[in-house]
């Protein structure tokens, strides 16, 4: 079967309600069962809880009426950063500081993602969300969530289908969401043939749903699987020091990727003919199909299809118009550094970062 048919079975058993397709045969659980207790001995294990992030970020960019604009991190603890020290050096932080840049507004983040989450805790988050922001809710929203759902054998269509409630409560205050999909757990040392192969296929099958699922309710989704295989494989400054969450250099690899779509989600992207590649329009599932083995691949809605766009990533220090510290923090977040080890323009004003 195909992958773009496995992925919309997927999506159709998310949709009306049924339990999916089951992640392994039976016959494999004791081997793969013993290969994950090898893999599990391999890896330390981080303490701990991700770095403090939220705040605001890019005065240094932004007319003195300018309005910030509300940008929201869910799901997983790569969502959160975990495995670096300094919240500076986080997804979120990265890419508000980005964001920030490129639309020359300062950028309140909220982080609510979580350690160990999986889609189910969407829900929670979405809630604890909606309460930090009020009822205007957040205007941009980033989920990285998946991995945990395979590690976990949670039934992908109820994962894709909890990603899909997730999407549309957001849409519903107005945000624009984008979803970097399941990362190919396959690029984990440790993890050995079976249990990698199986790892890698479970993760884009899982990928490729939750692409359909999104860009139906009106999202966007960025794949992170092949791209972070390629590059991180064999890389270990790519990675934590538990050889599975990334490092500061893993998550600016990640957040490059990322920060196009998010600015091309509300409108602020600019779009250059030579700095893209439009792949054409393609049914959806097929489109989903695509995305999920090639890494840094968006997939859009047009219409009744979708559009598939390779965006070429530029250095976070390309972005905008260059350095300059966040000043006015809100108390909320921790308090300031001003440089940053990737980019000035991402750094804030929290030394404790």
């Amino acid at each position: 079967m195909s992958r773009a048919r496995v992925a919309r079975r997927i999506a159709a058993a998310a949709a009306y309600g049924g339990g999916g397709i089951g992640l392994i045969g039976v016959g494999l659980v004791g081997l793969l069962l013993a290969e994950a207790k090898i893999a599990e001995h391999q890896l330390d294990t981080l303490k701990g809880e991700p770095p403090r992030a939220d705040g605001r970020y890019g005065t240094a960019f932004a007319a003195a009426d300018a309005r910030p604009l509300r940008f929201a991190v869910l799901g997983d603890s790569t969502a959160a950063g975990f495995g670096v020290d300094r919240g500076r050096e986080t997804p979120g932080a990265l890419l508000a500081g980005g964001i920030a840049s490129v639309t020359e507004r300062p950028v309140d983040l909220y982080v609510v993602a979580a350690n160990g989450a999986t889609s189910e805790d969407l829900v929670r988050q979405t809630e604890v969300l909606l309460q930090q922001t009020g009822p205007e809710g957040p205007e941009l929203a980033l989920i990285m969530i998946g991995a945990n759902d395979v590690t976990q054998m949670t039934k992908r269509a109820t994962a894709v289908r909890l990603l899909g409630d997730t999407l549309k409560q957001l849409r519903t205050v107005g945000a624009e969401v984008v979803v970097a999909t399941c990362p190919d757990l396959g690029t984990i040392e440790p993890v050995r043939p079976p249990l990698r192969w199986l790892a890698r296929r479970a993760s884009r099958q899982l990928a490729a749903a939750q692409a359909i699922t999104v860009v139906e309710a009106g999202g966007r989704t960025v794949s992170l699987g092949d791209l972070l295989g390629r590059e991180f494989r064999g890389r270990h400054e790519m990675f934590a020091s538990d050889r599975y969450h990334p490092s500061a250099q893993g998550y600016a690899t990640a957040a490059m990727a990322m920060l196009p779509t998010l600015c091309a989600a509300i409108g602020v992207w600019p779009e250059i003919p030579h700095e893209q590649r439009a792949e054409g329009l393609h049914s959806l599932a097929k489109a989903a199909a695509v995305a999920a083995a090639h890494g840094g691949t968006e997939v859009a809605p047009a219409g009744h299809w979708a559009q598939l766009l390779r965006r070429a990533r530029r250095p976070l220090s390309a972005v905008g118009n260059g350095g300059g510290t966040d000043a006015d923090r809100r108390p909320t977040a921790p308090a300031a550094g001003a440089e940053s080890a990737v980019d000035a323009a991402l750094s804030t004003s929290d030394s404790s970062q």
